[in-house]
């Protein structure tokens, strides 16, 4: 392996969705309800993560949805109050960039890229320069190409690359892209997969 690709929320840390939506809600005088309806399943979150909408579009989009001033402090306030770090599993990163590159693919959009340093110093102190959101690659997972063009990115083929993600979906495309994949459920898991790869 030449390559081993984390995704970042629910891998590397705990997102708390909920709590990101109940903290925008609170702000925008708003229901939990109405912040999911109107930012998530409307398609503003999508179309950020697909790169369909640079940083100040996208809090343009989410002003005017909520009706109320939204910019870059009270995005990282919401966004940061939702992430919690798994030590157990960046350890396990430390440990495979040790042997083998690593890098970071996250379905998020260019506002995220923005606020890394800020957000998640301590994946910044583990993963340097190779941090990336979907909206890079104008395209998100699942997508088989954005895993393509990770891979290339570091020299890798596909074959010499390994996505680690929670969700099946994405672990999906990943495999017709050619990579290899575990589907993470716990540190345990993904030491045991790692170690089966002489990784770590």
């Amino acid at each position: 392996m030449r390559l081993v690709i984390f995704d970042m929320d629910d891998v590397l840390l705990h997102y708390d969705v909920a709590a990101r939506q109940q903290a925008i809600a609170e702000l925008a005088g708003l229901s939990l309800a109405d912040v999911a309806r109107l930012i998530w399943e409307d398609g503003i979150e999508d179309a950020a993560d697909a790169g369909k909408l640079d940083a100040d579009a996208y809090l343009a989009a989410l002003s005017a949805a909520l009706r109320v001033p939204f910019g870059r402090p009270e995005w990282a306030r919401t966004r940061g109050l939702a992430m919690t770090l798994f030590p157990q599993v960046v350890d396990l990163a430390l440990r495979v960039a040790r042997r083998t590159p690593i890098a970071l693919l996250t379905n998020n959009g260019h506002i995220m890229k923005e606020h890394f340093d800020l957000l998640v110093p301590g994946l910044r102190e583990v993963f340097g320069p190779a941090m990336h959101v979907a909206a890079e690659f104008n395209t998100k997972k699942p997508d088989p190409d954005i895993y393509r063009r990770l891979a290339a990115l570091y020299g890798a083929a596909p074959q010499e690359a390994v996505m680690i993600d929670d969700k099946q979906v994405n672990i999906d495309g990943a495999r017709a892209a050619g990579l290899h994949a575990h589907r993470f459920t716990d540190a345990a898991g993904l030491e045991r997969f790692l170690a089966g790869l002489s990784l770590i």
